[in-house]
């Protein structure tokens, strides 16, 4: 990633963060948070990753090809998901805007966009993420304010927690599209 390096720790901090919450919530009893948290787990780690500043490691030619690979699968996967759920739907999308980063950085190592003004699929990704940020974080204000009487719940299990993580990597994937 591009721009300042303590922009670029910052996103790799909560994203690591996110990505490790996320392998908690895999132990949930519920079956559905537990496949929704393995693709934001991944999401997370390879988030985290590529946000790494690129003073301190450029991956390899191949790193970018491999990122866009297992982020492909990724999606592939969420689209396959999607029949039982349509959040899985926004897994698709953060998939594909990984990739869509990944061949990006793969094309124009050090340069990003190239200096050409934004590309109009970034603006596309842009606007869905800005949404997701400001619809996410409205409807986390009102889960926040209830959740003090759910009880004895596991980690796991508090859907705050996981709207907040999906509201912190819906931050970081706005913060890295414009860092490109």
């Amino acid at each position: 990633m591009h721009g300042p390096a303590s922009t670029g720790w910052l996103l790799v901090a909560l994203c690591a963060a996110t990505g490790a919450y996320c392998l908690v919530r895999m132990r949930s009893e519920v079956e559905e948070q537990r496949r929704a948290a393995g693709g934001e787990a991944l999401m997370g780690f390879g988030m985290a990753a590529m946000a790494v500043p690129a003073a301190v490691f450029t991956p390899p030619d191949w790193g970018w090809s491999a990122y866009a690979a297992v982020f492909g699968a990724a999606g592939l996967h969420a689209l396959w998901a999607a029949r039982a759920s349509a959040h899985h739907l926004h897994h698709l999308v953060g998939a594909g805007a990984m990739v869509y980063m990944s061949l990006v950085m793969g094309a124009a190592p050090g340069h990003g966009h190239g200096g050409s003004g934004l590309p109009p699929l970034t603006g596309v990704l842009l606007l869905y993420f800005a949404g997701y940020v400001l619809a996410t974080g409205a409807r986390l204000v009102p889960a926040a304010a209830t959740a003090g009487g759910t009880g004895a719940t596991g980690w796991g299990d508090r859907p705050e927690l996981a709207r907040a993580c999906r509201l912190s990597m819906a931050m970081a994937m706005v913060a890295m599209l414009l860092a490109m």
